[in-house]
């Protein structure tokens, strides 16, 4: 266990204020964890009465008059199973008729009972929607504002993935004001659970050395590290995946990069529950317009927009400097290999030879080959495929990443930069320990084509290569295939450039 109380500074110091506060953080990032520990430190300081309180299951129960006595209802038979003063009094006879007020009522009578302040931490709050959502904070608020005359929660945080601006947006998709009695203000600070850092890792693994005498080797703690960001799920199913299912748990064998690079390749494709969870989220019209434009290396999306802040929030990308991109490489993996699948499978049946001994030529891929195929499929299938597709700008892309990763399946990989603003996607092919470059561009004229030569060299220099391949969809209306495919061949400083149009 990574100790909890570090992830999150200053919440003791918010929760004496009397504050009512948000923590929010991605999924299956150590928030419960965090919850529950906080409960047990500050009913061990005996200053507080402090009540965990999940309301996970209450999903699309949207009316109020239904919602209302359910938060109720988990709340009594939260207080009925811990240790705290007078907990069957709460709700004993609770007038569900008044549901606009009955949890304001109850919170109201239960506090006066009790001879300590109480702090309640409220996990999975963004599972409420609609009238029950309003009527939940709306209560809350009143509560909040009335503690001088009338005993009511001391602290209360709010918990979930989502910030607190964000429950307008599911309230009122148009984000319109909901008027001077908005619960929202209550609020005074948000706080968020952090990744783990390199060092938090290498904590995590030596505790599990220590009892058990298995040696993680540095090389896979870097990978897991570079390939993870610290995500918390992450850093933890890739080794189970190593040490539980690999290994048999056999501590005598040590943790290597390459088991770790296999295992990062199996829960990519067995898509466990956390995998499926954020895929599911790509299928939402607000993580379309953020992540879409990021797969073309576009950026044209407001950084100050809900829908950004939103996916930020649902820890599905990151800002590093600027540069918008997958919060790690494995989500960014599995984002380009869930948006392509359909292409890899219609590829397997149609076209099953298409695979990397087609296109090997003395050991080494002939990339060219592979490139001429795909303009000859792209040709025969792109206007079926696009029509198809729900990110339709970001069509070419992913379909081209589609037919690369079917043909390297099983003796290769494909890497990716994604990135808003870079204005291109790097791809390359990985076989047999050598890099393959290839950059990904819409055509925008001849000015950026040279720009796009350029770039190209570039990336082939990243890699130590004099020889790089250049990819570029035209996608203006009224031009035919005949001036929309072609190749040639270009040399910048001393780089061979392969340009295929299409």
């Amino acid at each position: 266990m990574i100790e909890a109380a570090t992830r999150i500074k200053g919440v003791e110091r918010l929760i004496d204020r009397e504050q009512y506060f948000v923590i929010h953080a991605a999924r299956q990032s150590g928030k419960t964890t965090y919850l529950k520990d906080l409960a047990e430190r500050l009913n061990r300081d005996a200053k507080y009465y402090t009540l965990y309180c999940s309301l996970e299951g209450m999903q699309e129960i949207g009316d109020s008059e239904k919602g209302i006595p359910e938060i109720v209802r988990k709340l009594q038979w939260t207080l009925r199973n811990s240790d705290m003063p007078e907990s069957e009094s709460f709700a004993s006879d609770p007038d569900f008729n008044n549901f606009t007020a009955v949890l304001l009522n109850e919170l109201n009578c239960y506090c006066k009972r009790i001879d300590k302040p109480l702090v309640i931490l409220f996990d999975e709050v963004d599972c409420l929607s609609e009238g029950t959502l309003i009527s939940f904070l709306r209560q809350l608020r009143e509560g909040y504002i009335n503690r001088d005359t009338v005993p009511f929660a001391h602290s209360i945080a709010l918990v979930g993935m989502r910030n607190i601006r964000d429950y307008k947006a599911k309230i009122r998709p148009d984000s319109r004001t909901l008027g001077s009695a908005s619960p929202f203000n209550i609020v005074e600070e948000t706080y968020t659970l952090k990744n783990f850092t390199r060092e938090e890792i290498e904590l995590l693994y030596r505790q599990h050395t220590d009892a058990t005498g298995q040696v993680f080797e540095q090389d896979a703690i870097d990978l897991i590290n570079e390939q993870t960001c610290g995500q918390p799920w992450l850093v933890n199913a890739v080794v189970r995946e190593v040490i539980v299912k690999m290994l048999d748990s056999d501590y005598t064998q040590s943790v290597t990069a390459e088991a770790v690079k296999t295992a990062i390749q199996t829960i990519i494709l067995r898509r466990d529950t956390h995998i499926d969870s954020l895929l599911e989220r790509l299928k939402e019209e607000r993580v379309r317009s953020v992540i879409e434009p990021m797969i073309c290396g576009e950026d044209y999306f407001g950084r100050l927009s809900d829908d950004y802040q939103y996916v930020i929030d649902l820890g599905l990308i990151k800002n590093i400097g600027g540069k918008i991109q997958p919060s790690n490489p494995i989500y960014g993996e599995v984002i380009a290999r869930m948006l392509s699948a359909d292409v890899q499978d219609k590829l397997l049946y149609e076209k099953p030879d298409y695979t990397i001994p087609r296109y090997l030529k003395d050991g080494k891929m002939d990339i060219s080959h592979l490139l001429t195929d795909f303009q000859q499929f792209w040709r025969e299938n792109s206007a079926i495929w696009i029509e198809m597709m729900q990110y339709k700008e970001a069509a070419p892309h992913l379909i081209l990443q589609g037919f690369l990763q079917r043909v390297v399946n099983g003796g290769g990989h494909v890497i990716r930069e994604m990135a808003a603003g870079l204005g291109r996607l790097d791809l390359g092919v990985v076989y047999e320990n050598r890099t393959y470059p290839i950059e990904v561009k819409l055509w925008k004229g001849e000015q950026y084509y040279r720009k796009s030569l350029e770039q190209t060299a570039g990336y082939a220099d990243v890699f130590g290569g004099r020889e790089g391949w250049l990819v570029i969809f035209n996608r203006s209306a009224g031009m035919s295939w005949e001036e929309k495919i072609y190749y040639r061949q270009e040399t910048v400083g001393g780089t061979v450039i392969h340009v295929f149009g299409n």
